[in-house]
């Protein structure tokens, strides 16, 4: 019987993540599961050049850059049936039209979330020694700290409140479990018994806001979570509590965060920010209580393989008849990210 020919596939991506989300290697063995031409990458869909090559597409590959996948693109791509995005969230790329289609998505999230636990883990762990105090001290003194101002450091003991079972929130809670810390979380979708089940003391938010040392963020940026932390919930953070977002800056009012740090009562650890990036004048830049970092706790670099993979096992799954292992169904984006 004659062999069926692999299904025709097409990256849909800025190109630049390309070359590092499939190094060589990675590359040869996806084309060896479909159809694919590495030197067409898509980035506009209203391209006309591009027509015929969707007509043809079964599968997507996707990463950042990619536009929304709307109508327009169904219905260039009527032998659509899976988007395998090698990124992050799916939330602002899949329409509502690709769910009504039953078109399978799966997402690399998963991988992407190793990076931005382990980028939080080192970050609370600095906070909690108060390096970043530590080191505008020593900048400025030459000194050795002195007893008095290293009186309030340390890990031993200290509580840590994630907001957020997320699959990032749960990749940090798992590399927070073999430190002395005392660990509490808050989400609406998980009870006690969950949260013990991940090692963590369920409270309710303000609750758990008001009893950490440190608060991290890693809820999703849906309607129902703009500004969780406003002012309110902000000011039952304790006096010299830090706040780290690795999630979206839409979480949190900035101009209510702002006040704080400029009045010193909190510091704060942020790779994203509302706007993104902030304004050139913002205090943000330069205050001694703020260590702010454009973005870079996600994938970068080598990091960026490991999505390759994820697309990789997904495509042997498809050519299997297997379930995708890391499916996302469209109910999924209305709770964790």
């Amino acid at each position: 019987m004659p062999s069926v020919p692999p299904p025709r596939a097409v990256f849909a991506m800025d190109p630049v993540h390309l070359p590092l989300l499939f190094p060589a290697p990675l590359l040869a063995r996806l084309r060896q599961a479909v159809d694919i031409d590495p030197a067409v990458v898509v980035r506009d869909f209203t391209d006309p050049g591009v027509t015929e090559v969707l007509s043809r597409a079964e599968v997507l590959i996707t990463g950042w850059g990619c536009p929304r996948l709307g109508e327009d693109v169904l219905t260039a791509a009527p032998r659509l049936r899976a988007v395998l995005h090698a990124a992050g969230s799916v939330r602002s790329l899949v329409g509502e039209a690709l769910w009504k289609r039953g078109v399978a998505v799966s997402s690399a999230v998963t991988g992407n979330a190793v990076p931005v636990a382990e980028y939080t883990l080192a970050m609370i762990l600095l906070a909690g020694k108060d390096v970043f105090a530590h080191r505008e001290r020593f900048r400025a003194t030459h000194a050795r700290p002195a007893a008095a101002q290293t009186a309030a450091t340390g890990n031993l003991g200290r509580r840590v409140g994630v907001v957020g079972a997320s699959r990032v929130g749960r990749r940090l809670l798992e590399l927070l479990r073999p430190h002395d810390f005392e660990i509490l979380l808050h989400d609406p979708y998980v009870d006690a018994a969950g949260a013990s089940a991940l090692g963590a003391r369920w409270l309710p938010l303000e609750a758990l806001l008001a009893g950490s040392d440190i608060v991290t963020l890693h809820a999703p940026d849906i309607p129902g979570t703009r500004h969780l932390l406003n002012r309110e919930r902000l000011a039952l953070i304790r006096d010299g509590g830090v706040l780290v977002n690795t999630s979206r800056g839409a979480l949190v009012d900035h101009a209510a965060l702002t006040d704080e740090l400029v009045a010193g009562r909190l510091g704060a650890i942020l790779d994203v920010t509302e706007p993104e990036p902030l304004p050139p004048d913002s205090p943000l830049y330069t205050l001694p209580n703020v260590f702010l970092t454009p973005h870079v706790a996600g994938s970068l670099g080598n990091e960026l393989e490991r999505l390759g993979h994820i697309v990789c096992e997904e495509l042997d799954r498809l050519a299997a008849g297997l379930p995708l292992a890391h499916q996302v169904h469209h109910a999924d984006l209305t709770r964790v990210a």
